[in-house]
């Protein structure tokens, strides 16, 4: 754990196919540079989720030019706001972490990041094309840049796990098939499921069917992957295998990694930098060790999984007394 990497390549790149701090509460400006983390002494007894060994970090320093640049982000479901300005930079080569409370838009976050959705205002560059601009065929030619592990997994499940990862190559590439089963052998055996290739899914472990998931993520080798709640529901063997996987993909390959989560420990265990979002706006950012100094009570709270403080346990309601008496007079959500 104390010894760096080196950084090495990916097997199974598609022939020809190359790719040309402080922490911050409230209203935060471009990221800064996030730093390699040494490796934390673990403490069964003790349950702080922000004392987990991490996961040797990337020696790489982020590049001056964001991958993905986000300013003035304003975005809204109906009269409800979801991000109202949000400025977010997230640096080639590094794992990035959004996290925040459920129901804050970390997923619509990935959506406006590829495309699928357009904001009210502001703007969404990567790789220094603005996503909302691009006709349809140079959007699409983008997404294929763009690997997408889905919280379901989204396997095809008429179609064998060396068919489902084989699928972007066959529709995105002219390879023979000769060429296409080496790749497809060779992704497979990075997630440790060559061994799988002829199972159909759902012969799969839920874990199982998350880490073929990942293998067809990479396939087209991409510029970054969008991990969308990766660690939801796996057992801890599982959930391990896919901490590791995601940092060392990262790394082996080049890639720009994007984690939308809520799982603190495995998460803060692997990324570069952090951003907590709630109340359509970046709470706190900075690299995990900056995150849990912070002073904020509400980034202490969701760090920590503490049930009350800034984010109230009980939803506002009138005085209890007061429904034990008689029906309230006052409209739901009113706190008198």
């Amino acid at each position: 754990m104390g010894r760096r990497r080196p950084h090495t390549t990916l097997p199974g790149r598609i022939p020809g196919r190359e790719r040309a701090s402080g922490v911050t509460t409230g209203t935060p400006g471009p990221g800064g540079q996030a730093e390699p983390r040494p490796a934390a002494p673990r403490d069964p007894a003790n349950g702080d989720p922000m004392r987990r060994a991490p996961i040797l970090r990337s020696p790489v320093a982020p590049d001056a030019t964001p991958l993905v640049r986000i300013r003035g982000l304003r975005f809204a479901r109906g009269d409800r706001p979801i991000f109202n300005g949000v400025d977010l930079d997230i640096h080639r080569g590094q794992v990035t972490a959004i996290m925040g409370p459920s129901g804050t838009g970390k997923t619509t976050l990935l959506k406006l990041i590829s495309g699928q959705l357009r904001p009210d205002a502001g703007t969404v560059e990567v790789d220094g094309q603005n996503v909302h601009r691009l006709g349809r065929g140079d959007l699409y030619r983008l997404r294929t840049r763009m690997g997408m592990l889905f919280q379901s997994g989204a396997l095809l499940t008429d179609l064998s796990v060396f068919d489902n990862v084989a699928y972007p190559l066959r529709e995105h590439t002219r390879l023979s098939e000769s060429m296409i089963r080496k790749l497809v052998l060779m992704k497979l055996e990075a997630v440790g499921l060559r061994g799988a290739r002829d199972l159909m899914p759902s012969a799969l472990s839920g874990g199982m069917a998350r880490r073929v998931a990942l293998a067809r993520a990479v396939a087209l080798d991409p510029l970054m992957i969008l991990y969308d709640e990766p660690f939801t529901g796996q057992d801890p063997i599982s959930m391990g295998v896919l901490v590791t996987l995601i940092r060392q993909l990262n790394d082996a390959s080049g890639l720009s990694s994007i984690v939308v989560s809520h799982d603190v420990r495995e998460t803060a265990a692997i990324a570069d930098r952090l951003y907590l979002i709630a109340n359509g706006k970046i709470m706190a950012q900075g690299t995990p060790d900056e995150i849990e100094a912070t002073t904020s009570p509400w980034v202490h709270q969701f760090m920590h999984g503490e049930p009350d403080g800034p984010v109230h346990f009980h939803y506002p309601a009138p005085p209890l007394t007061q429904d034990f008496l008689g029906p309230s007079t006052a409209t739901p959500g009113d706190p008198r």
